[in-house]
């Protein structure tokens, strides 16, 4: 008896640790890898910006919308005068959860 007890629990754990892995992306909420520009980055122009947004259904540069591909990676090019700039990122997923990027360039 006490291996068929042993092979439900084990079974039950499986079961509540496949559901926390498959829930992971609807807890977790939107991240963001930016590549480019480095914070603090001295850069001529145009800046590259470039990086990677992950579960987010929306994905704003400086509050304009950026499309990223399918795969979740994103290239915009901009221009900006000489001098310190900051570029904001900001995603947002289907539960309304967001989470805001920011990185200060010098253009020379």
């Amino acid at each position: 008896m006490p291996s068929n007890r042993l092979v439900v629990l084990g079974v039950l754990l499986l079961v509540a640790v496949y559901g926390l892995v498959e829930a992971y992306p609807l807890l977790a909420g939107p991240a963001i890898e930016l590549s480019a520009p480095r914070s603090g980055e001295a850069t001529s122009d145009p800046v590259t910006v470039a990086g990677r947004v992950s579960r987010a259904a929306a994905l704003t540069l400086d509050g304009a919308p950026l499309i990223p591909e399918e795969d979740g990676s994103f290239v915009k090019l901009l221009a900006f005068p000489a001098g310190s700039s900051i570029l904001t990122l900001s995603a947002r997923d289907r539960f309304g959860r967001s989470i805001t990027l920011t990185r200060t360039i010098v253009v020379e």
